[in-house]
Formats: structure tokens, C-alpha cells, sequence
């Protein structure tokens, strides 16, 4: 009972340090660096995000013995599409300002490489109660990544954090941190922390090559 909550606990925070979606497996980079020049649009795209994939990771895991296994990308694609196509329509209704904030990379949600990836390597193979887990963790993890590059861009780009004002008016501010150069620094200094942070909890990923993965399914087989 006891190794059965730590691993569902595992699960859960996998996702926030040893594997974050963005910081350690690279995933989801498009939309991390496009959408956090403000934290409003930040936190809009981390909940987006995490419905999107908590709510794909259950449907796929309850259907994953009925999907036909040729098909089952495409299977996979149309179920992200119409939980993303479900927040267009409540985003666009109620909060048009955001919707218009997130533009395009709100509808690319639906190839977006974490819920993909999440999808095929996890959900598939897991009962619902642990899938869930898993997108709540790797969706955690993604909006917490994505609001601290938003504060650090909006605060020392615009002075400005949630719209109210941190900073003086009367002080400079670093300009090419709300633009994409910005962005990329902020990243790089963000990726180097979180490994920092990994090494000090002792929680490195073990790195596996091509050839040391199939020396593992000779062994299984």
C-alpha cells in the first residue's frame, strides 16, 4: 500500500522537476517561448494546456484496449481536438481578450508534443486514476515553467506584473526581453536552474542511447 502511494505520488511530480515537459525533455518550446512576454496570457495557456491534456490523458486511457493500434495516432489527434476545440469556444465566449492574446497557438495545442507524447508513451499503458495524474503533474509543471519566464520577461521588459506596475516609470527597462531574444535567454537561464535544482535533489534523469534501449528489449524478449 505504502510503495503504491509513493508511486502514485511519483507520478504526480514527475513532471514538475524531473521530467518537466519544457526544462528537461524539451517539449512544447513553441508555444513556452511565444506566450510568456505577459503572465496573464501565461496562466491562460498553462490551464488551457492542462485541461487539454488531463482531460485527453483519461479518455485515451479508458479507450486504450478499443483503439486499433494502426490508427491510433490519428485516434489520439482527434481526441485532443475536441477537448481544444471545447476551450475556443468557452475561451472565445468569456474571455476574448485572452483568446485573442493566445492566438494561433491556442488551436496548435492540438499537436503540441507533451500531450502527444503523453498520449503514446503513458497514457496507453495506464489505468485512468495514474493518466490523470500524469497530466495533472506534467500540466503543473508546464504552467509553472511558463508563468516564471512570464514574470522574469514582464517585470524586466515592461515593469509590469498582472498589469500592475513593480517597477518605477522613471526606470529603464530591458526591451528585448519582451521580444524573442528575450525569450530565448530567459529559457536557457530557467533550463540551467532546473538542472541545478535536479542535481541538488539528487533526482537525475538516467539517459538512455538507442543502443542501450534495445539491448533492453532483447533482454524482455
Amino acid at each position: 500500500m505504502a510503495n503504491e502511494k509513493k508511486s502514485k505520488v511519483s507520478i504526480l511530480t514527475n513532471g514538475i522537476i524531473k521530467e518537466n515537459p519544457v526544462l528537461r525533455l524539451v517539449l512544447g518550446t513553441c508555444s513556452c517561448l511565444a506566450v510568456t512576454t505577459a503572465v496573464s496570457s501565461a496562466l491562460g495557456m498553462g490551464a488551457a494546456f492542462t485541461f487539454v491534456l488531463v482531460c485527453s490523458n483519461i479518455l485515451i486511457s479508458l479507450l486504450r484496449n478499443v483503439i486499433p493500434a494502426k490508427v491510433h495516432l490519428p485516434c489520439y489527434i482527434v481526441i485532443i481536438a475536441g477537448f481544444v476545440t471545447i476551450v475556443q469556444m468557452v475561451m472565445h465566449a468569456y474571455m476574448e481578450s485572452l483568446y485573442t492574446a493566445l492566438g494561433v497557438f491556442l488551436p496548435l495545442i492540438v499537436v503540441n508534443c507533451i500531450i502527444l507524447g503523453r498520449a503514446e508513451m503513458f497514457a496507453c499503458k495506464n489505468n485512468v486514476v495514474d493518466s490523470a495524474l500524469d497530466g495533472i503533474g506534467m500540466g503543473v509543471g508546464y504552467t509553472l515553467t511558463v508563468t516564471l519566464m512570464a514574470t522574469i520577461r514582464e517585470i524586466l521588459g515592461s515593469g509590469t506584473w498582472l498589469g500592475f506596475q513593480v517597477l518605477p516609470e522613471s526606470m529603464a527597462k530591458m526591451g528585448i526581453m519582451t521580444q524573442a531574444p528575450g525569450a530565448f535567454f530567459c529559457f536557457g537561464c530557467l533550463m540551467a536552474g532546473c538542472i541545478w535544482l535536479e542535481g541538488k535533489l539528487d533526482a537525475r534523469i538516467e539517459r538512455k542511447s538507442c543502443c542501450d534501449l534495445d539491448n533492453l528489449k532483447k533482454e524482455a524478449e
